[in-house]
């Protein structure tokens, strides 16, 4: 057990990015799982109590802020259940190599959103029919993904709400934070059914999480994140290619 406490500091960074940012902090604990020799499935799950852990404490502290569109966070959040439920069904069917080389090019594309983040601005709150169903499968879509990977869909929800939908950039990552509740949860579920998780180690990952939730939270409206991006999108972007290199010299 001691062994395993560096897990909590973990659990801190991720939660603490994850919350500024918007994207949950799994897309940052499961390639430092890869890389330790974690199974998939193991990574994920275990990822995925850490994800919830710092949406239940972001979403706390944002509500106090009053930054959360329930209306919205609720439509989509429960859209993306079933979604999440599939994703966690399917990912003890995915072979090592398959599951880099999948999830570096979601860390290419997490990489993409945050170096865009400052550039996508809102154009007028948009709640039409058309727009609602496309969300909608857009949330179902980045639910496979956080049930399958153990990470937000923060690199989906985001945009979907502040280019599709029109909703503030101040407003959608809080939102997307609140989300991930039903997205993690139902995920995670399934994994525990399955029996995928350790449970000692998603425990200190989600302690250092909430904790870091809750500090990301009201870092946010006074951190400058230019340099912040700036360095996780090298990093990410450097895990991928480990991922990608990797999976070239193992069997498919």
């Amino acid at each position: 057990m001691i062994e395993e406490i560096w897990l909590i500091p973990l659990g801190f960074v991720a939660g603490l990015l994850g919350s500024i940012i918007g994207i949950g902090g799994g897309i940052i604990i499961v390639p430092v799982l890869t890389f330790m020799g974690f199974p998939p499935t193991v990574a994920a799950s275990n990822s995925l109590f850490a994800v919830f852990s710092n949406s239940v404490s972001s979403s706390l502290s944002y509500a106090k802020q009053k930054r959360i569109e329930y209306s919205i966070g609720i439509k989509l959040g429960l859209m993306s259940m079933p979604g999440s439920v599939l994703g966690a069904l399917i990912s003890a069917e995915i072979t090592p190599t398959l599951f880099k080389i999948l999830f570096g090019f979601i860390l290419i594309s997490a990489s993409i959103y945050i170096f865009s983040k400052r550039k996508i601005e809102s154009k007028g709150y948009n709640q039409s029919k058309q727009v609602l169903v496309f969300a909608l499968g857009a949330s179902f879509f980045a639910g496979i993904i956080s049930g399958l990977f153990g990470v937000g869909g923060g690199i989906i929800f985001v945009p979907v709400m502040v280019i599709l939908m029109g909703m503030s950039m101040k407003n959608a990552a809080p939102t997307s934070q609140f989300i991930l509740l039903f997205a993690a949860s139902s995920g995670l579920i399934i994994h525990i059914l399955l029996g995928h998780p350790e449970y000692i180690q998603a425990l200190f990952l989600a302690v250092g999480a909430f904790v870091g939730g809750l500090v990301g939270a009201r870092l946010s409206l006074e951190i400058k994140e230019s340099r912040l991006r700036i360095l996780i999108m090298i990093v990410m972007i450097a895990v991928a290619a480990k991922f990608f290199i990797d999976s070239l010299e193992a069997p498919f």
